[in-house]
């Protein structure tokens, strides 16, 4: 452009203005004296405007630029470091942070668990556990009554809340193979009937025998007590009694009851033979079926104690008349012991749901209450002899503790050089402690639940 040449030697000594003062185009317009000097004025004071402004975008696009590839390097730096770190040093750094993860949610379980565990829950689950069973009770009654209509609602309800919590109790002490013994069979086969198939005839013949037989009878075998703040024993006296009294309901007290369960119109009586027959096989199914997917199937853990069932159990219990007996038979016939005398048993105890309960309400009432009162005696043992034991044993720690505090003070308090009176004995103590030891207030942790009584005595009498 012409603007860009620079001037002349001569001009700049001929101009008489000096190139102090003025710029080179205008040195240029007054040399010349041109009409188009304006305009090239113009044009280049235009030039001017727009190279400032242009070299102003470019810097500031060079800035952008410069962040954005800072920005890019910073990731290239990083990806090259996580690069860096593959093989053996990626894996370890994942195995720690994996570690880390795992420690965090063991920490946050164990402080769950503690929290779970702690007194005040603990009592406030058993609080609630025993006024939920006492209510049970109370409206279970209530119902019978007055509304009978309504039991097998109330036992199809109440096996809805507290089948699942036992599942998941069980699952979580690894005694969820009891899960599959003849009782929740029965439990589930009874369900069935009440909604699925209420005028089968031969299911309720097999239902009504085995609530009464197997069911029922179970309460003494498995000495099921009534014990309202442990859930779970009131949940195995619900399985092995609300059974029972449900189908006693249903045949004898429960008004117009061919309408709502037509089975009962084809079974006005028990034909004891064919009674038998059909609980049988309904029991021999089930027999097969759990020799199959537990006795077979998970004979490996059950035979390294990882997993527990009626079998081994009742195998362990030395005490036991079962136990016992089947110490005495060879081991590869234990089995098919246990279960040929299950058969016998479930046997047996249905004759009187055969031959008596059926047709007799009176008898159906007396059966129900002798089955009930055993477990009202079992509770009352547990309440009393466990309960007992318990505060013997915190009575005995209480003297104890006493004498050596009353040792260690006579000691104490005996001169230099003088022999120390003779301290009272135990024996001696406990004689004369008894106003402290009822002033003194018990030790927290028997102040505490009933859960913190001892497990073995509880699984005992479970």
């Amino acid at each position: 452009m012409a603007s860009s040449r620079p001037p002349s030697p001569t001009s700049r000594t001929e101009s008489p203005f000096g190139l102090g003062y003025f710029s080179v185009p205008f040195e240029r317009f007054a040399r010349e004296e041109s009409d188009w000097a304006g305009a090239f004025t113009l044009l280049d004071t235009m030039e001017t405007f727009f190279d400032s402004h242009i070299d102003l975008f470019q810097r500031t696009l060079q800035k952008q630029l410069q962040k954005h590839s800072d920005r890019l390097k910073l990731k290239a730096e990083e990806a090259l470091k996580l690069r860096e770190l593959s093989g053996d040093a990626l894996v370890e750094n994942m195995e720690r942070e994996v570690k880390n993860f795992k420690l965090k949610v063991s920490t946050r379980m164990t402080v769950l668990a503690a929290s779970w565990q702690s007194a005040k829950v603990v009592r406030t689950r058993e609080k609630l556990s025993f006024f939920f069973g006492v209510m049970t009770l109370l409206f279970s009654a209530l119902m019978f009554g007055t509304d009978p209509q309504w039991i097998h609602v109330a036992y199809t309800v109440l096996g809805l809340y507290l089948l699942p919590l036992r599942a998941y109790t069980y699952k979580k002490r690894a005694w969820h193979y009891f899960l599959f013994d003849l009782c929740y069979y029965v439990t589930i086969l009874n369900f069935i009937f009440l909604w699925v198939f209420p005028s089968s005839p031969t299911l309720f013949i097999a239902c009504y025998c085995l609530s009464h037989g197997s069911l029922a009878s179970a309460v003494i075998t498995w000495r099921n007590s009534l014990v309202f703040h442990d859930s779970d024993k009131v949940t195995s006296l619900f399985v092995h009694i609300y059974a029972p009294f449900t189908f006693t309901t249903i045949r004898h007290f429960y008004p117009d009851a061919e309408t709502r369960f037509p089975a009962l119109r084809e079974v006005p009586h028990l034909n004891p033979g064919k009674a038998l027959l059909l609980s049988g096989v309904i029991y021999v199914i089930w027999q097969t079926l759990y020799w199959k997917f537990v006795l077979i199937d998970r004979r490996a853990k059950i035979r390294s104690g990882q997993r527990t069932t009626s079998f081994s159990f009742l195998l362990n219990d030395k005490r036991g008349v079962i136990g016992r007996s089947l110490s005495s038979v060879p081991e590869a016939y234990r089995e098919l012991a246990f279960m040929a005398g299950q058969l016998v048993y479930a046997i047996l105890t249905e004759l009187p749901a055969v031959f008596l309960l059926y047709k007799s309400p009176f008898w159906s009432g007396v059966f129900l209450i002798a089955i009930f009162a055993v477990s009202v005696w079992n509770g009352g043992g547990f309440y009393i002899e466990v309960f007992g034991r318990k505060f013997e044993r915190e009575m005995e720690a209480l003297r104890k503790e006493l004498a050596e505090a009353s040792a260690r003070s006579s000691g104490q308090s005996s001169p230099a050089g003088m022999d120390t009176p003779r301290t009272k004995s135990t024996d001696d103590l406990s004689d004369g402690v008894s106003p402290l030891m009822i002033s003194t207030p018990l030790p927290m942790d028997s102040q505490d639940s009933f859960s913190s009584l001892d497990t073995t005595e509880a699984k005992k009498d479970q």
